[in-house]
């Protein structure tokens, strides 16, 4: 679980591997679970950046 909570806080797999000590990022991927939480966060960023994306752009001369 407290790599779960550490996931959430927008570490990196890298980061997670060193913090439990694992080599290989599928034993690192084993003790991770999704959250409700998480996912409704990502889901409210991909819509911020879709959002963002689809804006006219208006280029300066």
């Amino acid at each position: 679980m407290g790599n779960t909570l550490a996931a959430a806080t927008g570490a990196s797999l890298k980061e997670l591997m060193a913090r439990m000590g694992h080599s290989s990022p599928r034993a690192a991927l084993i003790h991770l679970h999704a959250s409700q939480d998480r996912d409704q966060a990502i889901a409210k960023a991909l819509g911020q950046a879709f959002k963002v994306a689809s804006e006219p752009r208006i280029e300066k001369t």
